[in-house]
């Protein structure tokens, strides 16, 4: 066979491990058992960081409010140096609705070594431990909960002996460009952390979704968070390998009830979203930089190349493989269409979506030689923390 049959074979072998062997992390069907009372419902402070986050505020903090919990619960909202009138917003927001307690505070600027959205969470932490509270609802200013969000959260930690529960929003897909990226991206991360991996005892995978994060506040306490990943910019996967450390049950699935309201309609908005942090989670490594474009290229480039390139030069057993490979990736794609509840004629351009994502990581990692490093709300960090990757 042709150099590029064989390369087309190792595209199809890849895609067969990923498809048997790597945690089914293509399945949907992670997600809350159906509600189940537990013998009591324990005390809950919800720690919300917002850095202007006006626009999508009267989207998301009424939702909060409105919880029907048994137990008792209040939210922390914490105004990190927000410039839209983000703190008088959400109070004027708590004043029209009324339900749950609502609390607003400002942390001043972080200190040197934080991030801004752990330097606020560390300041709504302390002011819920006043409160006593047996669980932390961490959980980001843009995302709307259905009304019995935190009841069905507290009902799997408690039933099920979890130290962190956390959810994978859903994502805003209406544009064009956020049909075409947002349900792959959350298809790479369940790549790279297979849920069912995740929830299971003695695996080493650990990671969550740092829109919706609850956290016994013991565990918390115990594992120093935030402080112990104070420098961490993707600080939802740093918090669970964290609380898994310290020997912590964690749990992490795909959401119903729980959305994102922020828009991202032009590229360049998910560009950013995906660029800011990507070269952080290869730990700016350039020798795991090349490897991962070299992987990205064999498993989703490599197929419809063969495709195109065996068809072009008569190469049947490259249009074979390669066509073998297409049809297993878009197949294991296709269950994240269905979630989003998009079409399934998206599912053969995932390779397009994958060389954006490959271009958007090597922008990433020249913005950090160029020492721009991640960039979010005005704040740039140069050399952001990283968590070592597990084994």
């Amino acid at each position: 066979m042709s150099v590029l049959a064989w390369t087309a074979v190792g595209s199809l072998a890849a895609w067969l491990w990923l498809l048997l062997g790597q945690g089914f992390f293509w399945r949907t069907d992670v997600r809350l058992p159906p509600l189940r009372e537990p013998e009591r419902w324990p005390r809950v402070c919800v720690v919300v960081p917002a850095r202007d986050e006006a626009a999508v505020l009267p989207r998301s903090l009424p939702s909060l409010l409105a919880q029907e919990y048994p137990g008792h619960a209040e939210v922390f909202l914490v105004d990190d140096g927000s410039t839209d009138g983000t703190g008088e917003l959400a109070r004027e927001l708590a004043r029209r609705q009324g339900g749950l307690p609502l609390t607003v505070a400002s942390p001043g600027e972080p200190q040197a070594g934080w991030t801004g959205k752990l330097w606020a969470v560390r300041h709504g932490i302390r002011l819920a431990r006043t409160r006593a509270p047996e669980y932390l609802l961490l959980t980001d200013a843009d995302i709307a909960h259905a009304p019995d969000s935190l009841r069905r959260l507290v009902a799997a930690a408690q039933n099920g002996g979890f130290d962190l529960v956390s959810q994978m929003a859903r994502l805003r897909v209406a544009s064009g460009w956020e049909r075409l990226v947002v349900p792959a991206f959350v298809y790479f991360f369940a790549q790279l952390y297979p849920f069912r991996r995740i929830g299971r005892d003695g695996a080493r995978t650990a990671a969550a979704a740092g829109g919706c994060v609850l956290l016994r506040a013991g565990t918390a306490e115990r594992a120093r968070v935030p402080e112990a990943i104070r420098h961490a910019v993707i600080d939802d996967v740093a918090l669970a390998r964290a609380v898994k450390r310290g020997g912590g049950r964690i749990w992490l699935g795909l959401a119903d009830g729980v959305d994102s309201v922020r828009p991202y309609p032009r590229l360049h908005d998910l560009w950013r979203m995906v660029s800011r942090s990507a070269y952080a989670q290869l730990r700016h490594n350039l020798a795991l930089l090349v490897g991962t474009v070299a992987g990205l290229a064999l498993v989703y480039l490599v197929p419809p190349a063969a495709v195109a390139a065996g068809a072009a030069a008569a190469d049947g057993p490259a249009v074979a493989a390669g066509a073998a490979a297409w049809l297993v990736m878009a197949g294991t794609y296709a269950p994240m269409l269905r979630y989003y509840r998009q079409p399934l004629w998206l599912a053969p351009l995932l390779p397009f979506t994958a060389l954006l994502y490959l271009l958007m990581t090597v922008d990433s990692a020249v913005q950090h030689y160029r020492g721009r490093g991640a960039a979010w709300k005005g704040r740039t960090y140069s050399r952001p923390d990283t968590v070592p990757e597990e084994g």
